[in-house]
């Protein structure tokens, strides 16, 4: 079995959860949303998949994107919830290993019982990936082991692939102390600081307000900086939701925007996800992403612009996304 996510805290936790249940005998495939989206993933019928979208290929299939959701049967979970991975731990903790079950594809019988509980893991991946943290929090990260580990963590670079198999390894085998002791997570942390005190700066020069969006426009650096994705929300308590536009880092003829609503008021009322997946992306009720190419750009972003000034709910919202939370 080989398991697919995504390279950000909640796919590293779900990958932990998984290894640790089920006998994974294939190297973790990281891939981007986009590339779901967009076909490049080849899907076998043993895989995995998780924190990503749906494929019909795959043995398990486990989401929480409103996005994402799909009305055909499936062997897994989907939910609107804080993470996939509280997802995964849910599911596998419901099963009864030794038992077939014919809804789960007979995965109850290839289930092993966690050796360490990883309740607090799974409630940090909550926690986390819907953005529900105090503005302490995101000013200060180096207090919050959790926080700050995911802020080691950067999805759009594909080098860092043998850091986050590392990460799976140390979070399976240690409690979150002795993870941050390990000298190469120190030694991210060290950088992880020093970044954010750089990005704060960029943010600062390159954010600008349309009345209650800040804008950020990455798009002259010819790789994304990279930082505390929340300081942007302190740094400009004034906006609602911000929209971030940048190159794709390996493709300078893809455009990357995000819409993020800001993680300490409520008065943007627009489904950032729903709204990404207009425009060849998706996401949360909180945030969301989109890539295109870049001739796109002047039309998409208008769109986009008008929607969130305008900040209307959609028409019609799906009964179990109320709740939907920040990715």
């Amino acid at each position: 079995m080989r398991i697919i996510t995504r390279p950000d805290f909640d796919g590293i936790v779900c990958a932990v959860l998984l290894c640790e249940a089920l006998d994974i005998d294939e190297q973790i495939y990281w891939v981007e949303p986009n590339m779901m989206h967009t076909g490049q993933v080849e899907v076998h019928n043993r895989d995995i998949i998780t924190n990503l979208a749906y494929h019909p290929n795959c043995l398990l299939w486990f989401d929480h994107h409103v996005t994402n959701r799909v009305a055909v049967p499936f062997n897994g979970a989907f939910k609107i919830a804080p993470s996939a991975a509280g997802i995964v731990f849910d599911f596998l903790n419901r099963l009864d290993p030794g038992k077939n079950s014919k809804d789960n594809a007979g995965i109850a019988s290839r289930v092993r019982k966690f050796k360490r509980d990883y309740t607090e893991l799974a409630a940090a991946a909550d926690k986390i990936d819907s953005a529900q943290l105090t503005l302490h929090e995101v000013e200060h990260p180096e207090k919050y082991p959790y926080v700050m580990l995911a802020m080691t963590i950067f999805s759009h670079i594909s080098a860092d692939e043998p850091y986050w198999n590392r990460l799976v390894e140390l979070l399976r085998k240690h409690e979150i102390r002795e993870v941050l002791k390990d000298p190469e997570v120190k030694q991210r942390i060290k950088a992880s600081l020093k970044r954010n005190k750089t990005y704060a700066s960029l943010l600062k020069k390159h954010t600008v307000f349309n009345r209650h969006i800040s804008i950020t426009d990455f798009r002259s650096f010819k790789k994304e900086p990279t930082g505390n994705r929340f300081l942007v929300f302190s740094l400009f308590p004034g906006s609602s939701v911000n929209v971030k536009i940048r190159h794709h880092d390996e493709d300078r003829e893809k455009i990357i925007a995000s819409i993020g609503r800001n993680i300490f008021n409520s008065r943007c009322h627009v489904n950032a996800g729903l709204l990404c997946a207009r425009f060849e992306g998706g996401g949360h009720f909180g945030a969301g992403s989109c890539t295109f190419h870049v001739s796109k750009t002047d039309e998409y972003l208008s769109i986009i612009l008008d929607t969130l000034l305008k900040n209307q709910p959609p028409a019609t919202t799906p009964p179990d996304d109320k709740n939907a939370l920040k990715d």
